[in-house]
């Protein structure tokens, strides 16, 4: 299949599996606290890709390593907590939508630090964007009162961190195969995630009933919704570019939205306004 057709499967593939990640965070939370469910998940996600990606480690060679590292604490050590605290006052709904500023920053960012070529639409975009999640953040506020959402900007931070990461792999790791890269970024984080896990408390929380009762959830989230998803992500950063590539958060929200209606969630129309805003900013920075 050809670049351009396999980059819409990969696309698609990975809406579905992150826009499911949301749910799964939620039903983690109720047995684990952030901290718990983000190393946990991180430690599920490492000790699968050293099984499966162990001899992958030798590609990557010493020049590479610093980025990998930044990679692994922009891409996924960081952002995995950021998620985890936010959604104990965000519904997983709202958490998807704000995660689709990712191309938005993508492109910001791609622009000030690492002197990509734009258009004065894709500017607008951004700004279009912003102005929506301005909308969506401000509208939860007032109908949830009884959720604090100054968490949002932890979502914000965690978008900008995807961009980053997007970007650096895209200028400094494009000579890798994807399986190295996500090994090696999952090798940097293993250890300070198991030591985030054990100062949690996690292995006297483990005992109750609660916490095991969650651990499938976590398991699922770190093994498809981390370790294989980002193997997929990097492929498809390597064969499009980094705003296409994070454009997979375009289709998250809907998927993650779905999976919040079984749940009984709810967004206001405002909210679904917001959203439509955020998504025409989105697309117009994108475009090309």
């Amino acid at each position: 299949m050809e670049n351009k057709n396999l980059k819409f499967v990969f696309l698609i593939i990975l809406a579905l599996v992150w826009g499911s990640s949301f749910i799964l965070i939620k039903r983690g939370l109720v047995g684990l606290n952030p901290f718990q469910l983000g190393s946990l998940r991180m430690v599920f996600a490492a000790l699968f890709l050293l099984i499966i990606g162990f001899n992958s480690i030798k590609h990557i060679q010493l020049r590479h390593w610093k980025y990998i590292a930044l990679t692994a604490i922009m891409g996924t050590f960081i952002p995995v907590f950021l998620f985890s605290v936010a959604q104990t006052q965000i519904s997983s709904s709202v958490s998807a939508i704000l995660n689709s500023l990712t191309p938005l920053n993508t492109l910001v960012l791609g622009i000030i630090l690492f002197k990509i070529d734009f258009q004065r639409r894709q500017i607008f975009g951004v700004f279009i964007g912003l102005a929506g999640s301005a909308l969506l953040i401000m509208n939860g506020a007032l109908n949830n009162p009884d959720q604090n959402y100054y968490y949002a900007i932890l979502l914000v931070i965690a978008s900008i961190c995807y961009a980053l990461n997007v970007n650096i792999i895209k200028t400094y790791l494009s000579d890798l195969n994807p399986l190295s890269i996500t090994t090696g970024n999952f090798v940097v984080i293993l250890f300070p995630a198991l030591a985030v896990l054990y100062f949690s408390d996690f292995f006297t929380a483990v005992q109750t009933e609660a916490t095991q009762n969650v651990l499938v959830y976590i398991l699922i989230l770190g093994v498809v919704g981390t370790a294989l998803a980002n193997i997929l992500f990097f492929k498809l950063i390597k064969i499009s570019s980094p705003v296409f590539a994070s454009s997979v958060t375009y289709l998250i929200p809907v998927v993650a939205f779905l999976w919040g209606m079984v749940d009984h969630e709810t967004l206001t129309f405002v909210q679904l306004i917001g959203a439509s805003i955020i998504l025409l900013g989105v697309y117009l920075s994108a475009k090309k």
